[in-house]
């Protein structure tokens, strides 16, 4: 286990933008607009790769206990009461302030080690700002710019001096047999209180304002003896109807973890059907080509003809993806969960399977025997062979001639008599066809002097 070091102030004072430098990824969302950090969001430091250790970058504590400030700020206290050493960041250029004072009251009570970190250091005078701090008391006052990278070796060596070998902390790895879950979906469909149920605790900030969460937040988890991470993502909206900057980078980041997960958990709430918003998050999980489950929420509060006309509904608007399970569950009361996960089983089992070349050639020639390709202006097109060309999802590759020819009609034969006889439930597959190419195309016949004498020759005699 890994020592734990939180970032902790107030909000737009760069702990974002820190957390970033420390990991060298951009997983945090970094924006000039204050607030933009909600939820807990962990990685691994390792610019000295002797001494690694996990860094928690919270959300700003604004003084407010009420409503999504309040849960912010819940969130951050939560990983300061956990962290080894505490980071408190303060603002260089705006000075000390009351929002600072009552942060710092509230650390000395938490009894941690923390360290003062002043952050934009540049374009001031660092005496000043300096003289300015000291009364707070720190013996050791750590001067940084972030976002320039100025200051950091410093503060590397004071951190890594000051923290234990071994915290108390899981570490956040990149174990390949963990399986990678996104719940995607648009605004306030419950995605973030269905993670929280999974993991027992409130660990993401549930509320009823639509775009609560903006960042992709990955949490690792395991349950029934197996180990997963759970990724609970912004909710995705038609981008006509995305205007703020920061919802826009949301998108981004939620694109990103449909791109990284293996199996998208796409969530709808039974209340409200299958809206356009929910086609343009399913349309961003198919282009990307991940394994699907789509997970009725809020099923629990609906009447018996509710549900009737809700089924009709799913059926109707979701016609295009017969291969997706769907199932009913509740985020807030945990029914359903344990289909839900044998739903993902199945569809993980799906999307990673591996195939021999031989099998595949097999299920092409009893499909091409049982449902020959029709003839398209009198050719037909030959399938040859077929061989795998990779996972999640299943890719296969078929080699023939004329294949340009081929209908789209007997391309989704072929997809739907593979998908039924490799018993593939929940994800998506992927046919590639390759026509043979003729080597001598293009190239001349050049005749030696030999040939083209003989030519003369029976040339000569013809006309004779």
């Amino acid at each position: 286990m890994l020592p734990l070091v939180a970032l902790v102030g107030r909000p737009n004072v760069g702990k974002s933008t820190l957390f970033n430098a420390f990991t060298r990824t951009r997983d945090a969302l970094v924006h000039d607009q204050p607030g933009v950090t909600r939820d807990r969001n962990y990685g691994v430091c390792r610019l000295d790769e002797d001494n690694p250790f996990l860094i928690v970058d919270t959300g700003g504590i604004a003084g407010d206990e009420e409503g999504l400030a309040g849960a912010t700020a819940r969130q951050a206290r939560a990983a300061a009461g956990e962290a080894d050493l505490i980071l408190f960041v303060v603002d260089a250029r705006e000075g000390t302030s009351a929002l600072d004072d009552e942060i710092l009251a509230w650390l000395r009570k938490l009894s941690r080690p923390t360290l003062l970190l002043i952050n934009k250091i540049d374009g001031t005078n660092e005496d000043a700002v300096r003289s300015e701090f000291s009364r707070y008391g720190f013996s050791e006052m750590l001067t940084v710019s972030a976002a320039h990278r100025q200051g950091l070796d410093d503060l590397l060596d004071e951190v890594v001096a000051r923290l234990p070998e071994e915290g108390t902390t899981e570490t956040l790895d990149n174990d390949p047999k963990r399986m990678r879950i996104a719940f995607v979906g648009r605004p306030n469909v419950g995605k973030s209180t269905l993670v929280n149920r999974l993991l027992g605790e409130e660990r993401m900030i549930a509320s009823e304002v639509p775009g609560t969460t903006r960042d992709s937040i990955a949490v690792d988890m395991e349950r029934d003896g197996r180990e997963y991470r759970l990724i609970d993502t912004a909710g995705l909206r038609r981008k006509g109807r995305v205007e703020e900057v920061v919802e826009k980078f949301s998108v981004v980041k939620t694109l990103q973890s449909i791109e990284h997960c293996q199996v998208a958990v796409l969530m709808l709430d039974a209340t409200e059907g299958v809206t356009d918003q929910d086609a343009s998050v399913l349309g961003a999980v198919l282009d990307a080509g991940r394994a699907l489950v789509v997970a009725i929420n809020k099923w629990d509060g609906l009447t018996d003809y509710q549900r009737e006309q809700a089924e009709a509904l799913l059926a109707r608007k979701l016609s295009f993806v017969p291969w997706a399970e769907v199932v009913r569950i509740s985020a807030i009361h945990g029914s359903g969960l344990r289909e839900l996960f044998r739903a993902v089983h199945q569809a993980h089992a799906s999307a990673i399977r591996e195939f021999s070349t031989s099998e595949v050639n097999k299920a092409l020639e009893v499909a091409y025997e049982t449902n020959p390709p029709p003839a398209v202006r009198g050719h037909v097109a030959k399938l040859r062979y077929v061989h795998p060309g990779g996972s999640n999802p299943p890719t296969f590759i078929v080699h023939g001639t004329r294949l340009k020819e081929l209908p789209e009609s007997y391309k989704r034969y072929l997809e739907n008599f593979f998908r039924k006889r490799f018993k593939l439930v929940g994800t998506p597959v992927q046919f590639i066809f390759r026509e043979g190419v003729n080597p001598f195309e293009g190239k001349k016949n050049v005749l030696t002097d030999r040939q083209v004498a003989k030519k003369r020759r029976l040339i000569k005699h013809i006309k004779r």
